[in-house]
């Protein structure tokens, strides 16, 4: 009985002062810093710590995210991951401060270069900070949404993709448009489709003086009648616009339902325009000029 408490006695001792102890030992390896109440120690244990709490925090993240998400559309999914990495940041900084502040750490200096380190990087990142607010705003009140189309700067694109720093668009070129988001907020935007994605859009054609104005209208409407792509609802119509310098100026307006593609349908319209005037005679004037010289002397014979 005696020997078996001795055995007992020695495994407890081994487990508690020499594995234990060892793996003690190996936890406060680290660098020192300072001296007194400032003095910083950066252990193996303290890493190890704040890596299980990343690990932690990351996995309750996750489930979060599967919580709010399982009912989302799928463009609301991906809005919502977007604004969710911008969240996911901050629980990341504030963990480290928590776990330094568990560990007995004084993180009142960290704060206080943190708070100075943050007035400088707003100041130099100022217009970082607005894209990701901006974006922020356009993800959650849905004032751009994938799939419009819009024009900024005088180019038109489809938007692909909405980030928290930037909007991906791709143009009828088939280039990537970068725009950084802010520009959605200080800078007028067109969008196409932000109520509905029926669009109308015309074609403009001058004809000569004299010409059968009630025929223009006839064979004009005729043509936009058998173009693909053009909305039977509502009708297309003809509007006489002006009594020009050289023409009379008509314009064709039309209702199509994606803008994207509306060069290449005014194209067959102007085509078509085209052919069916040559067939009824109607002329589409260049424009011209009458000069008129008047000699300030006598001309030489």
């Amino acid at each position: 009985m005696f020997q078996e408490e001795n055995v007992t006695d020695t495994i407890e001792e081994v487990v508690t002062e020499d594995i234990w102890g060892s793996i003690k030992e190996f936890l406060e390896l680290g660098i020192r810093f300072g001296e007194g109440d400032k003095e910083i120690n950066i252990t193996v244990g303290l890493l190890l710590l704040i890596t299980v709490s990343f690990f932690v925090a990351s996995f309750v993240l996750g489930l979060i995210r599967k919580l709010f998400t399982r009912r989302m559309s799928e463009t609301d999914t991906l809005k919502f991951i977007s604004v969710f990495k911008f969240i996911k940041y901050v629980v990341y900084i504030i963990v480290v401060f928590a776990v330094l502040s568990l560990a007995g750490i004084n993180i009142t200096p960290f704060l206080a270069a943190s708070a100075a380190l943050l007035v400088g990087l707003g100041l130099a990142l100022q217009e970082l900070f607005q894209d990701v607010i901006a974006g922020i705003f356009i993800i959650i009140d849905k004032s751009l949404l994938v799939g419009d189309i819009i024009e900024v700067e005088g180019k038109v694109g489809r938007v692909i993709d909405i980030k928290l720093r930037t909007t991906r668009t791709i143009t009828r070129d088939d280039k990537i448009i970068i725009i950084p988001n802010h520009k959605f907020i200080s800078d007028s935007i067109i969008n196409y489709t932000q109520n509905h994605k029926t669009t109308r859009e015309s074609v403009q054609v001058g004809v000569a003086y004299g010409s059968d104005t009630r025929l223009v209208e006839k064979l004009m409407l005729q043509c936009v009648d058998t173009q693909k792509g053009v909305l039977k609802k509502p009708k297309p119509f003809v509007l006489f616009e002006d009594f020009g310098d050289s023409a009379l100026i008509f314009r064709l307006c039309f209702f199509i339902s994606d803008s994207f593609i509306d060069p290449y349908i005014k194209s067959e319209l102007r085509y078509k325009i085209d052919e069916a005037f040559r067939t009824n005679g109607i002329t589409i004037p260049f424009p011209q000029r009458d000069v008129h010289i008047y000699p300030t002397q006598p001309t030489e014979k």
